[in-house]
């Protein structure tokens, strides 16, 4: 079901997440992303998503300069680094605020993890 908002982009309101196809997650390929709503598929300044981080798998040490990157565990369990609050369990019933400019990591992911993630400004 698509719409047009009062600036004339046109997205669609009702997404099924089955079609939506998985990618691969820009710094470690073993990664998958699902966007599910993007800047430049639905004409919004935020990037939400499923990540998708298999057993064993670690995405590294890195930054986003200009986004907040909000984590929301739907399943699994890893460990999470942020820096200035230090390592903590990452699994379901945790919400993660990364804010701009702050290193993060995932590591020691013991069961699959699916994430659901939120960037604000939009990365895709």
């Amino acid at each position: 079901m698509n719409t047009i908002d009062k600036k004339g982009a046109s997205m669609e309101i009702c997404k099924t997440v089955n079609k939506i196809s998985w990618r691969p997650h820009p710094l470690v390929k073993e990664v998958n992303i699902k966007p599910l709503a993007t800047k430049s598929e639905d004409g919004l300044n935020v990037t939400c998503m499923l990540v998708r981080v298999p057993a064993g798998i670690e995405i590294p040490e890195h930054i986003h300069e200009e986004q907040v990157d909000i984590l929301y565990p739907i399943q699994g369990e890893a460990e999470m680094y942020v820096e200035g609050t230090g390592t903590f369990s990452l699994k379901s019933g945790v919400v993660v605020i990364v804010p701009k400019g702050t290193k993060h990591k995932i590591s020691n992911v013991t069961e699959e993890l699916l994430v659901y993630d939120v960037f604000q400004p939009a990365t895709l």
